[in-house]
C-alpha cells in the first residue's frame, strides 16, 4: 500500500503547484533570487501540463484581458487521471 500513497501524495503535491502557479498570476510576485528560482520551478514544472489545455481552450474575454479557463480544466483531468491511476494500482496489486 504503500506505493498508492506515495502515488497519492504525488498526485497532490502537483495540484498543490497547479494552484501556487494560478495564485502567482494573480498577484506581483517580488523580484529576488530565493523566489526567482522557485517561481521559475513551478513554472517549469506546470507549463507542459496547462500548455496543453491553453492550446485546447482559448482566453475568454474583450480586448487584452482575457480569462483563462484552462487551469479549472486540467485540474479536473488530473484528477481523472489520478482516480484512474489509483485505482489501476489498487486493482494490480489486490487492494
Amino acid at each position: 500500500m504503500p506505493i498508492i500513497e506515495l502515488v497519492d501524495k504525488a498526485f497532490q503535491i502537483y495540484s498543490f503547484l497547479i494552484l501556487a502557479r494560478i495564485i502567482m498570476s494573480w498577484i506581483t510576485v517580488p523580484d529576488t533570487p530565493p523566489l526567482d528560482v522557485v517561481v521559475r520551478f513551478i513554472n517549469d514544472v506546470t507549463e507542459p501540463y496547462l500548455g496543453v489545455f491553453r492550446r485546447l481552450l482559448p482566453m475568454v474575454g474583450v480586448g487584452g484581458a482575457g480569462i483563462d479557463f484552462s487551469p479549472i480544466i486540467a485540474f479536473f483531468v488530473l484528477g481523472l487521471i489520478r482516480g484512474l491511476v489509483l485505482q489501476v494500482l489498487s486493482n494490480s496489486l489486490g487492494f
